[in-house]
Order: C-alpha cells, then structure tokens, then sequence
C-alpha cells in the first residue's frame, strides 16, 4: 500500500500567490484547519513542498 500523509491548512490562503492557491486546492483543502489524507506521490509532495508554509504535515 502507498504510503500516505495528513496535511492540514494552518495558514489562511488569503493574499497568496494563485499557484500557491491552486496548490492547496488540488491536495484537497477547502478552509483553515481542514485536513485531508493523500498519498505520498511525486506529484502530491511537489505540491506539499511547495506550500509548506501554510500547512502542517503529519504521516497518516
């Protein structure tokens, strides 16, 4: 099974940059302290990395 990781939203997306939105959006998050659980693929970590600053990342 993939290996998977929990992020929560901890930083409001207000005031950033679109693709930094875009980001946040395609892991799945809606709202300040929503959390999703998505694996760990190239893709999704790329995504994590990129917005780091605005969330918290656990292993699920």
């Amino acid at each position: 099974m993939a290996e998977q990781v929990k992020v929560t939203l901890v930083k409001s997306t207000s005031g950033r940059l679109k693709n930094h939105k875009a980001c946040v959006a395609g892991l799945g998050l809606r709202r300040m302290h929503h959390s999703r659980v998505v694996a760990a693929t190239p893709e999704n970590m790329g995504m994590i990395n990129k917005v780091s600053y605005l969330l918290k990342v656990e292993e699920a």
